[in-house]
């Protein structure tokens, strides 16, 4: 599998470290400065992360819409300007980051970034064009609406993941071959987990019909061994782990491990 995306130039498989490296003494500061410097410097090449945006149009990195599980502050991120965030703490440690102050200050990184609301797409979009990073960037998000749109507006030179109505497609081509895929499923990776309620989503036939569409297969978040070196024997692209860690032991025993820098 080939792709004209810089960010999926290099060889597989891709390891993500899912908000950084938040373990031991970085344990409470997940998509903080501090846990994506300490991944790179782990040697992660690739970075997962989310972002919102403040009622002023500031890009922040932050996976929930609220303050309240994971910093010292409370309430909606969307209902605040970057002046009143500019104190928080994520942990009551370190402060909340705008998405442009981590891009500058990890540049040898690889972000996969979770688009969290709507009203981030533009903002989002002048972030990296502003910082000149969409060769190292990629989109996600849980809305087929939403990526649209971020196609839509950043055209070709954005690499997106699949929503849910194109990864539905690849699952459907995968018990039926015949199904329309070219035409449904969007997006240059599949980014999933292993299973949805009792369903399961990622099986051999889930790859290969990705394969047939171009695209790649990540999972998430995958923090077991055991599980880690199945969906390898799987031919999965790339996984994402909350113990970057593991991950490391798993492909480093098996030859695959590919050090950042």
């Amino acid at each position: 599998m080939s792709s004209a995306f810089p960010y999926l130039a290099d060889p597989f498989p891709r390891a993500f470290a899912h908000r950084g490296w938040h373990l031991d003494e970085l344990a409470g500061l997940e998509n903080s400065l501090p846990a994506f410097r300490r991944a790179v410097a782990e040697g992660y090449r690739y970075l997962e992360t989310d972002v919102h945006a403040t009622a002023d149009g500031v890009v922040v990195v932050h996976h929930d819409a609220s303050l309240d599980r994971t910093t010292d502050g409370s309430g909606l991120i969307a209902r605040q300007t970057w002046a009143q965030l500019r104190a928080v703490k994520v942990g009551g440690k370190v402060p909340l980051s705008r998405l442009e102050d981590v891009l500058e200050e990890v540049p040898e990184a690889r972000f996969n970034i979770d688009v969290k609301a709507n009203q981030a797409v533009e903002p989002f979009l002048r972030v990296l064009e502003r910082t000149g990073a969409y060769d190292r960037v990629a989109a996600a998000a849980f809305s087929d609406g939403r990526l649209a749109r971020l196609r839509r507006l950043a055209g070709p030179k954005l690499v997106t993941s699949m929503g849910p109505r194109s990864v539905l497609a690849l699952w459907a081509n995968g018990w039926a071959p015949m199904f329309p895929i070219a035409r449904l499923a969007r997006g240059a990776m599949a980014q999933v987990p292993v299973r949805q309620g009792p369903l399961t989503v990622v099986d051999r036939a889930f790859v290969k019909s990705a394969v047939r569409a171009g695209a790649e297969v990540h999972t998430w978040t995958i923090d077991d061994p055991v599980q880690m070196r199945a969906l390898l024997d799987l031919g999965v692209h790339g996984i994402v782990t909350d113990r970057p860690d593991l991950l490391r032991e798993v492909l480093v025993e098996r030859g695959a491990w590919q050090q950042a820098g």
